[in-house]
């Protein structure tokens, strides 16, 4: 029984370090919190605000309810165990094997150390060079997430899309909700290369295509990234395109400029001004806080708008469908030659391996 009770302490400890590093009880308070808020009967007269702290508790309690689990089992068989039944010793055996399979899966958890890892994501596709073989891959890229996102428990929602005339999409904005939603995704943000046979041209040649991936943080709540007013220009216009009844009859559509970045962002999906402004506000915040991080700056007004352009030399990722398959990153090296299965999600191999590399 000696070296099970050894085994047991050493996992207890190591659990117990995982916990306290992933902020595991300081995180339960916030939950608590948010809760709280959520059981008001007045929470649900702003549906908006509302849905977003249910978010937010849903992403905090899929986080650390594992980990309280975990934590909790090892006390107990530490407990039994000092009982000295030495009968129940292959039962011990067959939990503690449990318990580290699934302290070894949760370990990654401890890679997402970044000050927005555990928020949700907003990711915005835009076609880069290449026409029309350009919006075709940025669709394709777009049904790549979505397919990661389903195999990975994370939820999508389409904020914004615009069709090309002739194929795919010339940009697509996609809200991501689930635990380490944006720390798993970071990895994504940068231009990507796809080589193929072109579908669109008659002499069917090879064609080179870029799409841009802009991954940021979800910032639902202001302060965690304060803009201040008069650094913004706010115009409202009529939307375009395919619509309701109110959709292109009332200047519902909102184009919010942040004059020192020279950021843009415009939406018209919503019915009304308010929320389109409460979404653009949400996703201008959130390339600021991207912006932040990449430029290392506390200072909004000291921030430099972003300048990575969609083509040849900037990417991150290479896609080659011709004259062989494959799919490599130019950050971290690591390639996949099932490249028809990672344009169908497997992308966790190249999240891993970016993870691993800031890490080290």
């Amino acid at each position: 029984m000696q070296p099970l009770i050894k085994r047991a302490t050493e996992l207890e400890a190591e659990i117990k370090s995982a916990y306290d590093r992933l902020r595991i009880d300081e995180k339960a308070n916030e939950l608590a919190t948010l809760d709280e808020q959520l059981a008001h009967p007045d929470v649900w007269h702003n549906p908006d605000n509302a849905q977003n702290l249910s978010k937010q508790a849903a992403a905090i309690r899929s986080a650390i309810e594992p980990w309280q689990t975990l934590k909790a089992q090892a006390a107990d068989i530490t407990e039994l165990m000092a009982m000295g039944d030495d009968s129940l010793s292959a039962e011990f055996t067959t939990q503690l094997d449990a318990m580290e399979m699934e302290l070894a899966a949760r370990k990654k958890d401890l890679l997402f150390n970044g000050p927005y890892d555990d928020h949700s994501a907003i990711v915005k596709l835009s076609a880069g060079a290449g026409g029309t073989d350009a919006q075709d891959w940025t669709e394709m890229l777009e049904r790549m997430y979505v397919r990661w996102a389903e195999k990975s428990g994370i939820k999508t929602e389409i904020i914004e899309r615009s069709t090309g005339e002739e194929a795919g999409i010339k940009s697509s904005t996609i809200s991501f909700s689930g635990p380490y939603a944006y720390g798993k995704l970071q990895s994504e943000h940068g231009v990507h290369r796809l080589v193929r046979l072109s579908p669109f041209n008659s002499d069917n040649l090879r064609q080179t295509s870029f799409a841009l991936v802009e991954v940021m943080p979800e910032i639902n709540a202001p302060d965690e990234v304060a803009v201040d007013e008069k650094d913004l220009k706010i115009d409202v216009y009529r939307a375009g395109g395919h619509g309701g009844q109110s959709v292109n009859t009332t200047d519902s559509a909102v184009r919010v400029t942040h004059t020192p970045t020279g950021i843009v962002v415009a939406i018209q999906n919503e019915r009304s001004q308010l929320q389109n402004r409460e979404t653009a506000m949400k996703i201008l915040r959130s390339k600021l806080a991207q912006l932040q991080m990449e430029q290392h700056q506390d200072d909004l007004a000291k921030l430099k708008g972003p300048t990575q352009e969609a083509a040849w030399g900037n990417q991150i990722r290479n896609y080659v469908l011709h004259p062989y398959t494959m799919v490599k990153d130019a950050r971290t090296k690591y390639e996949d030659r099932d490249a028809h299965g990672v344009l169908d999600g497997k992308l966790d191999s190249f999240i891993d391996a970016y993870l691993e590399s800031q890490e080290a």
